[in-house]
């Protein structure tokens, strides 16, 4: 593994996009595989984005937000707008690239599909992806014979599980949730959370969207639809359960009765390099378990009536086709509602449900076909919003 190769990293800013960069440096001086950091996009933190392109040599860089483009260094080659990391990935992604795909949303399904078509392996970071487009995606990386590596900390868990044994012979799937910040509050009282409140993440830091998502548990459905595409298992083979804690990752139960489960303190470090590294496995940089000072590993079900999303995602695995376009398409527009003051914490599941019911799954072949069922979705969860804002004034 001492060839360097090149990797382009989607989502550059972010979190996951922060800490992979910091994993491409730690390797670098551990005796890993060594990474070319030949392209950046972010979405609107130019100031950032110029500091890892000093920082990591990068030529070619892409900025979302056009009007912040003007704040970055003029010997930069400069994608700006918001098709501005596929124009990125169609520039400069060369077969046998990684690509780090951490674009929050559906926004990063374009240059996905644009890597894979190029030859590149994705390291997907982006749950959206395989929620909207499974299917298509699945289809890509067969055909182009690429790697599709998983870096949620859950899957990368699956992934690391399943080296015990195969697909054959798994009977389920478990993904863990913490259950987020409102995981012993009435009902009331979490239907009427705030913004600030939702954000209080127990133990991840992670971006804004994405730590709403963990407070709905919208974040384990849509994980729940992802191991659905990543290891092609049914919704009955496919569960979730909550683990305050936050080690135990994900777990697989055979059907001899074993059960492997992955542990490590929440960083998502460990899953970054294991994408990065896989199959083999170097020096970390990521905490390690104090196992003299771990007293105990709750695990409890989760509450389906307070947190929907598990069945609501078994629901759309089941239905496929567009299914999955709608689900996620539907909760992005309610959680920017509930950023924007626009609707309660408690009734973004509604909206997702009233999508789901209101707009028929119907096959979807092709990235504009998914794109289309996005757009109508979005225009549905809209109007359905709207509709709760007119009854409450």
């Amino acid at each position: 593994m001492t060839q360097e190769r090149r990797i382009i990293v989607l989502g550059c800013t972010g979190s996951i996009g922060t800490a992979t960069l910091e994993v491409i440096t730690h390797l670098a001086s551990s005796g890993g595989p060594t990474y070319r950091v030949v392209g950046l996009a972010a979405g609107a933190n130019a100031a950032l984005l110029a500091e890892q392109a000093t920082r990591f040599g990068v030529r070619d860089v892409a900025l979302a937000d056009a009007g912040s483009a003007a704040l970055l260094p003029a010997n930069l080659s400069v994608a700006r707008g918001p098709d501005a990391a596929l124009e990125l990935i169609e520039r400069i992604a060369q077969p046998g690239d990684m690509v780090m795909a951490a674009i929050v949303g559906v926004a990063g399904l374009a240059p996905v599909l644009a890597a894979i078509e190029r030859g590149c392996h994705i390291a997907l970071a982006n749950k959206e992806t395989l929620v909207a487009a499974g299917s298509v995606v699945r289809e890509a990386v067969a055909r182009k014979g690429v790697e599709l590596l998983p870096v949620d900390s859950e899957h990368s868990a699956v992934f690391q599980c399943l080296r015990s044994g195969t697909l054959r012979e798994v009977d389920r799937l478990v993904l863990t949730a913490s259950g987020g910040p409102f995981r012993t509050w009435s009902a009331e009282r979490t239907r009427n959370a705030t913004v600030a409140e939702a954000l209080r993440h127990p133990t991840w830091q992670m971006g804004r969207k994405v730590t709403i998502d963990s407070a709905s548990l919208m974040n384990k459905g849509l994980e729940v639809i992802e191991a659905h595409w990543l290891f092609d298992l049914p919704s009955e083979r496919i569960d979730a359960i909550v683990h305050p804690q936050s080690v135990v990752h994900s777990f697989v139960e055979f059907r001899d009765g074993s059960t492997i489960a992955q542990l490590s303190p929440p960083s998502m470090k460990l899953p970054i390099q294991y994408a990065l590294t896989w199959p083999e496995r170097v020096a970390g940089c990521s905490p390690t378990i104090a196992w003299d000072a771990l007293r105990s590993l709750e695990f409890e079900p989760v509450d389906q009536a307070r947190f929907p999303a598990i069945t609501l995602a078994k629901r759309v695995i089941d239905a496929g086709g567009s299914a999955g376009a709608v689900f996620n398409a539907a909760n992005e527009v309610a959680v920017e509602a509930f950023i924007e003051g626009a609707l309660r914490f408690g009734d973004i599941p509604a909206i997702v449900t009233e999508s789901l019911n209101g707009l028929q799954a119907h096959p979807v072949n092709t990235l504009a076909e998914v794109l289309a069922a996005d757009r109508q979705a979005r225009q549905f969860a809209r109007d359905r919003v709207a509709e709760r804002a007119a009854a409450a004034r």
